[in-house]
């Protein structure tokens, strides 16, 4: 693909007026958060006023993605808890839930059971914030969503070309738009205004050994894709399995052994990630 088409493509993936709008109260609290001092409660309150997210966030904050079940009552208890970085992540991706839904069947339970793989595979490893490592699972097939919604007739393309030449849907886009959603992801992220280790693994999930200062986090979220993709969870626009990079082993220190330890965390869990809809 050509320089001045990629330019333009990626002009129409950021073009503002139908990227999924985020909720008001997400800019309100980004502003909080840059004052150190200013408290949980505060940051709780002005989450509070949009009471719809809040159930959603309470919904999702109480699943077993993040270890909690059913156990935090309020988004001040979620915030202290979880840390912003993580509510922030659950909102963006609860504010795409119907994009999401709408744009590729079954994308929607391969983030969620992408989060949970990475929950599990961050604490086996002894790493500390485990949600963290969750939630760059749950945001790391975002730009398959914006595309899918802001180039509609590129994204029937990637989808034949996947039935046609018998690729995965990462290696569809390369074809068709000379770059993949990785791509698409650092874009987002940094519209967005993410942090960086979750910006990181977003970009390089499907290369973790070229991440530079986040490797356990864009390695993590690389297996836990592995993982979700060899178990069929959900869809992610192809049935190909997965190439995993050893790199990401050796980073994580893992064995065969850890993964089939993994994988029976993952079947448990699934069954009640399963029906989480918004």
């Amino acid at each position: 693909m050509d320089i001045d088409l990629k330019t333009s493509v990626k002009g129409e993936i950021l073009a503002v007026k139908d990227l999924p709008t985020l909720p008001h109260v997400l800019e309100e609290v980004t502003k909080l958060i840059e004052n150190p001092d200013t408290s949980s409660e505060a940051i709780a309150k002005v989450i509070s006023t949009d009471q719809v997210l809040s159930a959603k966030v309470l919904k999702m904050v109480n699943s077993p993605i993040y270890g909690f079940p059913g156990r935090i009552g309020s988004i001040q208890h979620s915030l202290v808890l979880l840390g912003f970085n993580v509510i922030r992540g659950i909102i963006i991706s609860t504010s795409v839930f119907d994009m999401m839904v709408q744009a590729m069947k079954g994308l929607w339970e391969h983030s969620l059971g992408c989060a949970t793989a990475c929950n599990i595979i961050a604490r086996r490893a002894g790493f500390e914030d485990p949600e963290e490592y969750a939630v760059a699972g749950l945001l790391h097939d975002l730009g398959k969503v914006v595309t899918a919604v802001q180039l509609p007739d590129l994204h029937k393309h990637i989808l034949d070309t996947v039935a046609a030449k018998d690729l995965t849907y990462f290696q569809a886009e390369k074809d068709v738009l000379g770059f993949g959603h990785d791509r698409i992801n650092a874009w987002l992220a940094r519209h967005w205004g993410l942090p960086p280790n979750i910006r990181e693994a977003m970009a390089r999930h499907h290369a973790p050994q070229l991440a530079e200062f986040y490797k356990p986090m864009s390695c993590v979220v690389h297996l836990g894709d592995f993982l979700v993709r060899l178990l069929e969870f959900g869809n992610s626009g192809d049935d190909q399995t997965a190439y995993l990079r050893p790199e990401a082993m050796i980073e994580l220190k893992f064995k065969m052994s850890d993964l089939d330890k993994v994988m029976d965390e993952m079947s448990d869990q699934f069954i009640e990630v399963s029906d989480l809809t918004f």
